[in-house]
Parts: structure tokens; sequence; C-alpha cells
């Protein structure tokens, strides 16, 4: 498989809590229900959900920026072991297919206040 595009984001987690905090319907409409809630059904913590917008954010950019990109269509799902991963629908999925894109690797990571996401689009 070859690289189709790259992407990187980071997010200041201080600043995102707070938009959370002002705009409380900001939430729904950044995440699908799934990604807000642990796989227990506990609230995903600021910290957590930050390191998701910024895995949203990075498949923006590797995918070239597309018009029309709604957010719930590119869902941060993680495995049983906790291991993160994308699940593309709808105009993500149609943007990503147009550019041949089969196949995404995703790493999130946070600290010191900043919660930071890479992505490879793979085709």
């Amino acid at each position: 498989m070859a690289v189709i595009g790259v992407g990187i984001d980071v997010v200041a987690v201080d600043r995102f809590a707070a938009s959370l905090a002002r705009t409380p319907s900001l939430v729904d409409r950044l995440f699908a229900s799934d990604e807000r809630v642990t796989r227990s059904g506990h609230p995903r913590s600021a910290t957590s959900l930050a390191a998701r917008f910024a895995a949203k954010e990075a498949v923006a950019k590797a995918l070239g920026v597309p018009a029309g990109m709604q957010w719930h269509h590119c869902r941060v799902v993680s495995a049983d072991s906790g291991r993160p991963s994308l699940v593309m629908t709808g105009t993500v999925l149609a943007a990503a297919d147009a550019q041949g894109i089969q196949d995404w690797q995703l790493s999130l990571s946070h600290d010191a206040g900043i919660a930071a996401a890479m992505v490879v689009a793979l085709g």
C-alpha cells in the first residue's frame, strides 16, 4: 500500500474543555453518541475528547480538507484492547474513496495539557 495522505493535529485540552463548557451542544455536533462515552458507558474526559477531535482534524488534513465534511462521518472507536481506529461514513468516506484510500492508521496521545493525533491514509 502507498501513503496517500498524512495529517497531524494538536489541541490544547484546557481551551477545548472551556469551549465545551461554554457551548454544551458542541459535543453533540462534533461527536457521535458512541464516541462520547467509554466502552463501560462513562462520559469521556475532555482530554479524551480533545484527542478524538484532533484525530478528526488530522483526517481532514490528510484528505486535503474536503468541502462539506461532516464531523459525525469520521468516528474514532476503540478496540477492546484500547487501540483507537477510524470508521468513515458519508461525506468522509466519499472523499476517501475518491482519493483511493483503503485504510487508515491512527495514533493518539495526550500529555502536558496537549492532545495530539496523527493519521496516515493508505491506498
